[in-house]
Parts: structure tokens; sequence; C-alpha cells
């Protein structure tokens, strides 16, 4: 059974920081394309960041360019998404994905919310 675990949201403050983890189980990991999602309230969901198997970032969002980075832990199964630099439209329900490249959609995490107080 696929788990993908996001954890590591919460309120902040704008200019604050956050870090997100995503534990991943029952795949193989090191196989799959990694990704960070996010859907703003009212808003489709939009593709903040892909990660390929050794770990480089794509990133697919011009808005947080250079505030977050995207990378994984092959050998502990995890992905990160650290998020500097905090704006009140950051907020979102951020998500963990996992599949084939180009776009890994295939397995979802529940989603984590990430509010950010002007």
């Amino acid at each position: 059974q696929v788990q993908l675990v996001e954890s590591g949201g919460g309120l902040v403050q704008a200019g604050g920081s956050l870090r997100l983890s995503c534990a991943v189980s029952g795949l193989a990991f090191h196989a799959y394309y990694m990704g960070w999602f996010r859907q703003r309230p009212g808003k489709e969901r939009e593709s903040i960041a892909r990660i390929t198997w050794s770990g480089d970032a794509i990133f697919d969002l011009d808005s947080v360019k250079g505030r977050f980075t995207a990378s994984r832990d092959n050998a502990k199964k995890m992905v990160y998404l650290q998020m500097n630099g905090l704006k009140p439209e950051d907020t979102a329900i951020y998500y963990c994905a996992a599949g084939p490249r180009p776009v890994p959609n295939k397995y979802w995490g529940q989603g984590t919310q990430v509010t950010v107080s002007s």
C-alpha cells in the first residue's frame, strides 16, 4: 500500500519559514519522481516543483523561485520543501506526490495546511 504523509504545515507570519516533510512508503522510492503541489483557496491545484530521481529540483512556479527549495533523501524515503520568505498568497494546502516522469501525479498525500498571516 502506497502512503505519502505530509507534515510540517501550520500558521506562520509573513516573512517566516516552514519546512514541509513527506514520508513515503510502499513504493520503490528511488524510481519515482517526487513533486510538491499546492491548492490555494478558490484556485486549481498547481505544481510547485518536481524532484528527479537524483534529487535535482525543477521549479514550475515562478512565484516561489528563490524562496523555496525542494529536496529528497532516497535513503530515508523522505521529501522536503523548505519555504522561506513566506507571503500571505502562499496560503494553501500543500501536497506531496509521486509518479513517473515528467509529472509525478500518480500517488498523493493527504495534504498539509499552510497559512501565512499578514
